[in-house]
């Protein structure tokens, strides 16, 4: 697991004064390119070896408000990885401790040439680094 931290900005929050939520989906995705920098598959190597990995599904569950200057703690785990999909998990909390958000995301990994790719064997090296992360004992292929 890894944590990245988010100081919340004041075009993030509505006229309620709280941060919209739209903007954890946009968490979500900084602290997963955060995540990928720190397990040395940042994400403009991915693009650059052929690989994206575009988003399945998303599911939020919001449980405390967030407000202007908030820091925003975002655990990041592999939830789930398959041959060519994985599911991301995230916990965000304020300086508080309290839990704000519970996520998760699901991704595809596909080649550029829009052809589903299979990790383990079109990029070994990124299996790896993602299954060493894996949030269970073993792979749920």
């Amino acid at each position: 697991m890894t944590s990245y931290k988010h100081k919340v900005q004041y075009y993030e929050t509505d006229k309620m004064g709280i941060v919209h939520h739209s903007n954890y989906i946009r968490w979500m995705e900084e602290a997963r390119v955060d995540f990928l920098e720190k397990i040395s598959w940042s994400y403009d190597q991915l693009e650059k070896v052929g690989l994206v990995s575009p988003v399945l599904s998303l599911n939020i569950d919001y449980s405390h408000p967030t407000y202007f200057s908030d820091m925003v703690s975002i655990d990041v785990e592999i939830l789930e990885l398959k041959m060519s999909k994985m599911r991301v998990g995230y916990k965000m909390t304020n300086e508080e401790g309290e839990v704000v958000a519970k996520c998760e995301s699901s991704h595809g990994f596909l080649l550029s040439s829009g052809r589903p790719a299979i990790l383990k064997r079109d990029f070994p090296g990124l299996y790896e680094a993602l299954l060493t992360h894996l949030s269970i004992e073993k792979e749920s292929i």
